[in-house]
């Protein structure tokens, strides 16, 4: 056995590691792929200026990025983008969403979604308070008979 550290991106590396981990997941849950989800908005420049990306898989809608730009921030775009997002989710059958935020980015805004803090991790120096986000489009009751 040989054990490395690599200091670099490495495709061949992380695509291994990811497969290794699909199959193990496969064994317990079934196979099922991750169908990308964003949703945008552009300015009259065609420049985007706000979105919403992540993923559905096993009827979850994980969402990686939110991002509105400073002119845009406070518009309620945000929240149309969320909705919107959201609702494509829901079509495709996901029962929850999830996402992760740092304590100085928006915990609130989500909250204001429906969104519940379901864990966190301390702040420490050098790094603010991180929360884990749970949002369920169905009582928790239905859910847990889902699952």
């Amino acid at each position: 056995m040989k054990i490395e550290v690599i200091n670099k991106n490495d495709k061949a590396v992380f695509d291994t590691l990811i497969e290794g981990l699909k199959q193990h997941k496969y064994e317990h849950m079934g196979p099922e792929e991750t169908a990308p989800l964003s949703v945008i908005a552009r300015d009259e420049a065609d420049n985007i200026i706000a979105g919403v990306s992540g993923r559905s898989i096993y009827r979850n809608f994980l969402i990686e990025v939110v991002w509105v730009s400073p002119e845009a921030r406070g518009t309620g775009l945000g929240r149309q983008l969320m909705e919107q997002a959201e609702m494509e989710a829901r079509k495709r059958g996901c029962l929850i969403a999830q996402l992760d935020t740092l304590s100085f980015q928006a915990p609130v805004f989500y909250q204001k979604l429906g969104f519940e803090i379901v864990g966190t991790v301390p702040g420490f120096p050098g790094s603010p308070e991180r929360y884990f986000m749970l949002k369920q489009y169905t009582d928790g009751a239905m859910l847990n008979e889902t699952i």
